[in-house]
C-alpha cells in the first residue's frame, strides 16, 4: 500500500499536476489494499491486548450502489482535471480579469492580479531572502474561478445534486466542516509563524512537526497543506531554507499524523466492526508508530536541508512535484506503509 501510494504521488505530481496528487494516490492505495485483502490473508494476525474475534456480516452492494458511493470522488477527479487544463484555465482567467472594476489597483502583468495598497513595491527584500536587494511585489492573484478550491466546491455541489442531498443539509455540512477546522486555524495559525521563525537551524525538523500536528488536528493532509503550506514557505524563505523542501515535508510528515487523527480511527473502528471502546486502544497502538515516523521525516528534512541540499532546488515551476525529492518519496512510502499497516491490522480482524 505504501509503495502504491508513493508511486502514484510521484507519477501524478510530476506528469499530471499538483492538484490531484493526494486524491489519485489515495484512490490507488484503496484499490491495491482491497486487491491484497482479496488475494492474500496472513497466517498470523497481530491483535491488540484483550482483543477477541468478531464476526461481521458483509452486505452485498449492487453495481449502482457502488458507483453512487464512488461518484463524489469521480466527479472531483474529472472536474479538477478539467479546471487545470491550460485552455480552460486561461479562458476563465481572462474572463474574470475583464470583470475586475477599473477602480481596483490591477496589475498589468498578472491576470486577476491586484497590487496590495501600502505594500506593493514599498518594502525591499534583502539577503538571505533574496540573492540581491529587490522591491517586494505584493500582488494578490484574485483567480477565484480557476482556483482549485472552486473546482472542489463545484464538484461537491454537483455531487450533492446527483445524490439528492437537500440544500439545507448541504449547508449544514459546510458549516460543520468550518466549525471542525476553526479551532485548528485559530490555535495554530496565530502562533506557529513566530514560533517557527525562532527555531533557526532546527526549522526543517520542526517543519515536520507542524505537518504532523496539522493532520492530527484536522484529519486531512489536504487541509493541513491549505492551512500551513504557505506558512512553511514563508518561514523557509525568511530562514534561507528551500521552500520546496519545507512544503514537501509539511505534506509528507502530515501522513504520519493521519493514522492517529480522530476521524481516521473512528472510520477504521466503524468499518471493521470494532466497538467505540476500541478507539483508545487503537490510538495507543498507532501513536508510537506515528511519532517515530514523524521524527524520521524530520531527520530526512535535516539531511536534505544541510547535508545534500543540491538534491532540492530552491525555485520550482508551477508543476514541480512537491514530492519529487528522493527523501520525501521515501518518507511518503514509509508513511503509507505504516498507515496501511495500521488499517490492515484493523481490517484483518
Amino acid at each position: 500500500c505504501g509503495v502504491s501510494f508513493a508511486g502514484m504521488q510521484f507519477f501524478v505530481s510530476n506528469y499530471v499536476g499538483p492538484e490531484l496528487t493526494d486524491i489519485m494516490s489515495s484512490l490507488t492505495c484503496i484499490i491495491v489494499m482491497v486487491a491484497v485483502l482479496k488475494l492474500w490473508r496472513p497466517a498470523r494476525i497481530m491483535r491488540l491486548e484483550g482483543d477477541h474475534d468478531s464476526i461481521t456480516r458483509g452486505k452485498v452492494h449492487s453495481g449502482g450502489e457502488v458507483f453512487t458511493a464512488w461518484l463524489p470522488y469521480l466527479l472531483l477527479v474529472v472536474i479538477v482535471l478539467a479546471w487545470g487544463e491550460p485552455a480552460i484555465k486561461g479562458g476563465f482567467d481572462r474572463w474574470t480579469h475583464g470583470l475586475l472594476p477599473a477602480w481596483l489597483p490591477r496589475n498589468a502583468g498578472v491576470l486577476n492580479g491586484l497590487n496590495v495598497p501600502g505594500l506593493h513595491n514599498l518594502i525591499t527584500r534583502i539577503p538571505p531572502v533574496t540573492a540581491q536587494p529587490s522591491p517586494y511585489a505584493a500582488v494578490f492573484t484574485f483567480n477565484w474561478l480557476t482556483a482549485s478550491g472552486t473546482a472542489c466546491f463545484i464538484a461537491t455541489v454537483v455531487a450533492a445534486l446527483l445524490l439528492g442531498i437537500r440544500p439545507a443539509k448541504f449547508v449544514d455540512i459546510y458549516v460543520a466542516t468550518f466549525r471542525q477546522l476553526s479551532f485548528a486555524i485559530l490555535s495554530i495559525a496565530l502562533m506557529l509563524g513566530l514560533a517557527l521563525a525562532t527555531t533557526g537551524g532546527a526549522f526543517p525538523f520542526f517543519s515536520a512537526v507542524v505537518g504532523w500536528m496539522g493532520v492530527f488536528l484536522t484529519g486531512s493532509d489536504t487541509s493541513a497543506n491549505a492551512l500551513f503550506g504557505n506558512l512553511q514557505v514563508v518561514t523557509a524563505n525568511a530562514l534561507g531554507v528551500s521552500p520546496i523542501l519545507m512544503a514537501s515535508v509539511n505534506s509528507a510528515a502530515g501522513v504520519m499524523g493521519k493514522m492517529i487523527s480522530v476521524q481516521s480511527i473512528a472510520v477504521a473502528v466503524a468499518a471493521t466492526g470494532m466497538t467505540s471502546a476500541d478507539e483508545s486502544r487503537l490510538f495507543r497502538f498507532t501513536i508510537k508508530h506515528s511519532v517515530l515516523l514523524m521524527a524520521l521525516m524530520g531527520l530526512i528534512a535535516l539531511l536534505f536541508a544541510y547535508v545534500v541540499p543540491g538534491f532540492v532546488g530552491f525555485q520550482a515551476s508551477p508543476y514541480t512535484s512537491r514530492y519529487s525529492e528522493p527523501g520525501i518519496i521515501c518518507g511518503r512510502a514509509f508513511a503509507g506503509a505504516s498507515a496501511g499497516g495500521s488499517w490492515y491490522f484493523a481490517a484483518a480482524r
